[in-house]
């Protein structure tokens, strides 16, 4: 039995600037892919608390600000930083090869 599963590729590093994010969707998940000091992170794009878009909010360091009822994650962990938001935010196992970001489902 094979503890692999297939990766599944999101987007090129260029496509994401530093300090920026991009919104990508595949396989039926809808994932915002950051760039925080040179390192590559994904999380669920739509916020916990609502229907904000989170490759849409305010960046701030290692730290997302949803656009809709101004709740922050933590990019690093999904982590909840600022209420009203009270449920972390899903974060996948990032991997970059040949300028490709992947992720492992989860």
């Amino acid at each position: 039995m094979s503890g692999s599963q297939e990766l599944i590729a999101l987007c090129s590093t260029d496509e994401v600037a530093e300090g920026q994010a991009v919104k990508v969707e595949t396989q039926g998940l809808v994932l915002a892919v950051f760039q925080v000091e040179g390192d590559f992170y994904v999380t669920d794009d739509t916020c916990t608390h609502g229907p904000g878009s989170l490759s849409e909010g305010c960046i701030l360091g290692d730290m997302v600000e949803c656009n809709f009822h101004n709740g922050a994650f933590n990019i690093r962990t999904g982590e909840v930083m600022e209420p009203p938001c009270m449920t972390p935010l899903k974060t996948y196992p990032v991997s970059v090869r040949d300028k490709q970001i992947f992720i492992k489902p989860v």
